[in-house]
């Protein structure tokens, strides 16, 4: 096939995908949506949390010759860098397969669209209460690798305290709910 017909073809393609699937999957919490992530948050210890966000490599085994250096991770094998926000059902309404070049999750978050909203100071308003502290932003549980922005709670790295080492644990179970999401996409 020529080179205009591929890409007419993959243009359709895309755009029967949105069309189908937008609706229900490829777009961001309505304020229904937010409600109910934020009632099914709080139920579970987390009030404010919007969801869980990481990164994931996936491997790509049909990498073309011409962009193996582009996409070459550190073990020397070619991916292509995923990040996602999936909430407790594993509805993901944020998803971002990283550039060329951006094999960590730092750089991958660096050119992701999921905080425009919050740089451009359009973000919904979720007020909560924490140790009679009130918050008006709301958060997502991270893994360590993710700056210290407020909008990121990570695990405690080296808990002592018994309260120190429940949370962390919480934490870490609250967070399974995105590695759910990518064990379930790499089993498809």
């Amino acid at each position: 096939m020529g080179k205009s017909t591929i890409l007419k073809s993959l243009v359709r393609f895309c755009d029967a995908v949105e069309n189908l699937y937008t609706k229900d999957y490829l777009r961001r919490p309505t304020p229904r949506d937010l409600q109910q992530l934020l009632q099914k948050a709080e139920s579970r210890g987390f009030p404010g949390i919007i969801g869980s966000i990481d990164c994931m490599h996936w491997q790509w085994k049909n990498c073309s010759f011409a962009w193996q250096g582009d996409y070459g991770n550190r073990k020397g094998q070619k991916s292509i860098i995923l990040e996602a926000v999936a909430s407790f059902d594993t509805w993901v309404w944020h998803a971002f397969f990283g550039v060329a070049g951006s094999q960590n999750d730092l750089n991958g978050l660096g050119q992701s669209p999921v905080f425009n909203d919050i740089l451009r100071g359009e973000c919904p308003n979720i007020t909560y209460q924490v140790n009679n502290t009130i918050y008006q932003n709301g958060y997502y549980l991270a893994d360590g690798i993710y700056p210290r922005w407020t909008t990121f709670v990570k695990s405690i790295p080296h808990p002592r305290s018994q309260k120190e080492i429940f949370f962390a644990a919480y934490q870490e179970g609250y967070r399974k709910d995105v590695d759910r999401y990518f064990g379930i996409l790499q089993a498809w």
